[in-house]
């Protein structure tokens, strides 16, 4: 089963998180702060229980100004991983998520975990 969920604009409030992008590069202060964002939304529009979410999992992210496009990235919730792909624009200092579209995916298998880089 898929969803694509099409959210507000969806920004970071945690300030500690948010200083703590200021010192990462750009390219990756985006990405975390899409990941962060995703995981947000995927609680607040599925009742999930997000706690990690990467964008670069079976395949790397493409950067297009302020904008990524995550089409292997997963997250992780109550223990299980799941596929996910995103499209995120931020804000030119790349500390906001002014759009967000995402679709989760299926269960990821135990199995593929280690492969992949991911934990329980």
């Amino acid at each position: 089963m898929s969803l694509l969920v099409l959210s507000a604009p969806a920004c970071a409030q945690d300030q500690p998180f948010l200083d703590s992008l200021r010192h990462v590069e750009p390219a990756t202060r985006l990405e975390q702060v899409c990941d962060y964002a995703v995981m947000s939304d995927i609680n607040r529009d599925t009742g999930r229980q997000a706690d990690r979410a990467k964008s670069d999992v079976t395949s790397s992210p493409s950067h297009h100004g302020d904008t990524v496009i995550a089409k292997g990235g997963a997250f992780r919730s109550k223990g299980q991983w799941f596929s996910l792909s995103y499209t995120c624009k931020g804000t030119p200092d790349h500390l906001h998520v002014t759009s967000l579209q995402y679709k989760v995916g299926e269960a990821i298998p135990t199995s593929k975990w280690a492969s992949l880089g991911l934990w329980r």
